[in-house]
């Protein structure tokens, strides 16, 4: 198979560290050094709004929230320390004319501001229901936000457990889990606890830096409900890892069964081994992992300026499997397609697996891969047969 670029937008004015891909609309939203965020069509791949003013430094991340209707919110998360709420009806989301200029940039409203970091904002994340909001920074904490009601938000906690800038917040698809990586080297898992939000458990294995981390999705081919969702990891060590989950029993069913208040009072404590090695390609730090919901496959982006796609092979290890039922199976991966200088010269940021809404779309699951630079251009890519 080989990577074929559909198309690249016009540059932006700096580097654009990451896309995000709207849960329901044919829409990514950037993040850019240039203090905006821009809306692009998935359709005509046409940009249909700049949303800015509302931070002083670099937006570094955006993530829309899921679960709405008749409304997109999307969250900005600022290396000028605050995270920002905007609002935008979905009538006013036409993302078949672009042709409107001012009149649709002047849609998205600004509901709000969250500050409380002390520095750098590196990592925006909605929960699955949309009812929590995670944010990480350079100050080494990760804090837990609930929407109590429209444009009104509570802190619930701040963690302290990294000792070291994190990089990114994850949080599971089916669970009210959350998920860490950080320049310490760690992965860190959280649950809430009988009265505060705690720490489950402790992933160690990256030898350097975590730069991100994303959980499987349960329609991906190679989930397995008795484990549950899988946890993907990238990192300055070159290395891509993926992990599972033994859970207290034993069984990450019973876990994901368990409602939160048959857990307080209990050991919260959840054990995740290393399940995978992905095989080595990058030569320089993975910025980023998306894991496909669609194909299972997962595709990584690095500052090498590689984009390479990966895909699960049979299990290496169906004796362990045997032996010890509550252990899951080791599995192997290959590279599938691999393309070097994605962005010319520059770093690629981001990449992300996204449905093809555009002409050529094959069927509801055909997909692209949507990627970003440092050289601020967005491009899209197809999979296709070598």
């Amino acid at each position: 198979m080989r990577l074929k670029k559909v198309t690249s937008l016009p540059p932006q004015a700096e580097r654009v560290w990451q896309v995000a891909i709207h849960p329901t609309l044919p829409l990514i939203a950037t993040a850019s050094s240039d203090k905006t965020a821009r809306i692009i069509s998935l359709q005509t791949y046409d940009p249909l709004s700049t949303i800015e003013g509302g931070h002083k430094r670099s937006i570094r991340s955006v993530a829309w929230k899921p679960g709405l209707t008749g409304e997109s919110v999307l969250c900005t998360g600022s290396f000028d320390a605050t995270i920002g709420i905007w609002r935008r009806y979905e009538h006013d989301l036409d993302v078949r004319n672009s042709q409107e200029g001012d009149e649709e940039e002047e849609e998205w409203r600004f509901a709000l501001v969250l500050d409380g970091h002390e520095s750098e904002v590196k990592s925006v994340a909605w929960s699955a229901g949309g009812n929590f909001l995670a944010t990480c920074s350079r100050d080494k904490t990760v804090w837990i936000w609930e929407e109590i009601d429209e444009d009104n938000f509570e802190t619930l906690e701040v963690m302290q457990e990294h000792t070291q800038d994190v990089k990114c917040v994850a949080w599971h698809p089916e669970e009210v889990l959350l998920a860490s990586s950080s320049y310490d080297n760690t992965i860190r898992l959280y649950r809430e606890g009988s009265e505060d939000w705690v720490c489950c458990s402790l992933l160690e294995g990256h030898t350097a830096t975590v730069w991100t981390i994303e959980f499987e999705k349960p329609t991906s081919p190679g989930y397995r409900e008795e484990w549950g969702a899988r946890l993907a990891s990238c990192s300055d060590d070159l290395s891509i890892k993926v992990w599972t989950r033994i859970s207290r029993s034993g069984s990450a069913a019973e876990a994901k069964k368990a409602p939160p208040s048959i857990l307080r009072g209990e050991s919260i404590e959840e054990n995740w081994v290393e399940t995978s090695t992905l095989p080595q390609v990058h030569t320089r730090a993975i910025y980023k992992v998306s894991w496909s919901s669609k194909s299972g496959r997962i595709v990584s982006c690095a500052s090498d300026g590689r984009i390479v796609v990966y895909e699960e092979i049979a299990s290496v290890d169906t004796e362990m499997a045997e032996r010890d039922e509550k252990k899951p199976p080791m599995t192997g991966w290959k590279v599938v397609a691999e393309i070097e200088g994605a962005h010319g010269v520059f770093e690629v940021n981001c990449v992300q697996w996204s449905k093809r809404w555009d002409k050529d779309a094959k069927g509801e699951n055909d997909e692209v891969i949507v990627s970003c630079g440092d050289d601020g251009v967005v491009s899209v890519w197809e999979l296709e047969d070598a």
